[in-house]
């Protein structure tokens, strides 16, 4: 694990801005930062576009009654395309590019799934159930104490705010 880390956090950033000085020295400074801008603005717009997409895809699919074809692991991958977009560098682009093309998301989103699996069943990853409570919520209904037994359910009235009123009460 730490040797990702130190790949993710030291080299990785090292070769992106080898990467970017080779570029600078090729096609000057300027234009490399208008690359810069032009790739994260260009991520900003395909990332939204695609993950609009993506939510309409699994509205329509909820709306059916069905699962969603890509799931929530493909939406994370947008969301994580359209963030390596708006980084800095050219690795960066290149890998968020490729995240946003569906043909190439959804291998990815398969193979993420899988490791995901294969860590829960190896007990690297533990699932917890944080409410065991299975009942149906439902904030509208009148009779919510009967399906959740910790919440007491009162009506209020208004109190004034003057205090001599106040030791007339009850």
């Amino acid at each position: 694990m730490l040797g990702k880390l130190f790949l993710l956090f030291t080299i990785v950033p090292a070769l992106e801005l080898y990467l970017l000085i080779q570029i600078g020295d090729r096609i000057g400074g300027l234009a490399t930062l208008a690359m810069l801008f032009t790739t994260g603005i260009l991520g900003a717009v395909l990332a939204r576009a695609e993950g609009l997409r993506v939510v309409r895809t699994w509205q329509s699919s909820l709306a059916a009654g069905t699962v969603p074809p890509d799931g929530v692991i493909s939406g994370a991958l947008v969301l994580l395309g359209g963030l390596l977009l708006i980084t800095p560098g050219v690795l960066s682009d290149i890998a968020g590019l490729l995240l946003l093309v569906p043909a190439i998301r959804r291998p990815v989103a398969r193979y993420v799934a899988h490791r995901l699996e294969r860590a829960v069943a190896a007990g690297t990853i533990k699932v917890v159930q944080t409410h065991t409570n299975t009942a149906p919520r439902d904030p509208f209904s009148t009779h919510r104490a009967s399906a959740y037994p910790d919440v007491i359910d009162v009506e209020g009235e208004p109190v004034p705010n003057d205090p001599a009123s106040r030791s007339r009460l009850p």
